[in-house]
């Protein structure tokens, strides 16, 4: 019988244990998430002149009486963007002036100033002016945060020891090295939170790991150029209704699949291929599978370069290569949808250990 889920009580109240956790000067500089822009830090820290700068909270911190007295919780900033696809920011507070960047779909930021039915924030390295039309604040931020957000947990000891179930006594299935980034699915009271380990759950002490809400965030009119860019360079040709590519990113894209569904059946592999070609294919996400995996804040392999060492081993079982080339070919066995996570109860097409939404 499935495990039932225990959900972070919400995103209101992470977001209070961190701000806590910033305003006692514990911000630290992650290394393992150099390449991140999303996260508590793009809510909580707008002053941070470098998008890899993030705030960490052990599991410890963020287990704080979350119902302190009243007047106590501060003022919510949070503010995500409510688009199909994407949301202009600009300069000043009126559709004439110069764009500065662009907010996503599922993209958040701090609210720095109000004025006129037009917000000024910062999401990531961006800061400048949105139409209040385009944005959620208060309670409906905080529910899309926390239903688009995810939990990950970054190991930040020599190596940790994954684990059957919570206890020292229950039996070892692997080990995860310093740095590896992985998704958090449960905390108990006794100090050990439940991982993403190969599909499967496995159990490590919180003592060793240190927990990050992730929120994607925008893009500068620079940095969407920079993309734009390096996704030239990184494909070779590409023909939407029938998606042509290189041998070479038909195995990033199997890599990918064998780091999110190895473990899965042939069905689920296929619908994690599905679901990146999707997002290829809609304008709500950049127009590569390079592109796709990469994204900040978005497939939890990539960020922690488990897909890079699978791709570059060579060791992609054949199932996962077919998966690739399938969903390449315009199969999909999940529709037009572009987001899986694993199964905690969440509406959506459930395939094996993970549903589509």
């Amino acid at each position: 019988m499935k495990k039932s889920r225990r959900r972070f009580s919400s995103l209101a109240g992470l977001l209070l244990s961190c701000s806590l956790a910033f305003q006692s000067g514990m911000t630290v500089q992650a290394g393992s998430l150099d390449d991140l822009r999303g996260g508590v830090a793009a809510v909580l820290n707008p002053g941070t002149s470098s998008s890899s700068e993030v705030i960490s909270a052990t599991a410890e911190e963020l287990q704080l009486n979350l119902l302190a007295e009243e007047g106590s919780v501060q003022e919510n900033t949070l503010v995500m963007a409510n688009v199909k696809n994407a949301l202009n920011v600009r300069s000043d507070a009126n559709e004439e002036a110069d764009k500065v960047g662009k907010l996503y779909k599922d993209c958040g930021g701090t609210i720095l100033e109000r004025r006129n039915g037009w917000t000024k924030l910062q999401s990531g390295n961006i800061v400048g002016w949105a139409s209040d039309e385009y944005l959620l604040f208060g309670d409906d931020a905080l529910a899309l945060a926390n239903d688009v957000g995810k939990m990950i947990a970054t190991i930040d000891t020599e190596a940790v020891r994954v684990r059957q179930e919570p206890g020292m006594d229950a039996a070892v299935l692997g080990n995860l090295p310093r740095g590896e980034i992985v998704e958090v699915l449960e905390q108990n009271e006794d100090g050990w939170v439940c991982v993403d380990y190969d599909g499967g759950d496995g159990w490590v002490l919180s003592d060793f790991v240190a927990l990050d809400f992730l929120i994607d965030s925008g893009e500068t009119v620079e940095e969407i150029k920079a993309r734009e860019e390096a996704e030239r360079e990184a494909k070779r040709h590409v023909n939407y209704g029938e998606y042509t590519t290189d041998a070479d990113t038909t195995l990033l894209l199997a890599a990918l699949i064998y780091s999110e569904a190895g473990g899965e059946s042939y069905e689920g592999k296929l619908a994690v291929g599905a679901v990146v070609m999707n997002r290829v294919r809609s304008s709500a996400y950049p127009d590569s599978i390079h592109g796709v995996i990469y994204a900040s804040g978005q497939f939890t392999p990539a960020m922690s370069g488990k897909v890079n060492r699978i791709y570059e081993s060579g060791n992609i079982p054949d199932a996962c290569i077919q998966a690739a080339e399938e969903a390449i070919s315009g199969v999909s066995n999940v529709g037009d949808l572009t987001h899986f996570r694993r199964n905690n109860g969440r509406e959506g097409l459930v395939i094996g250990n993970h549903v589509f939404y």
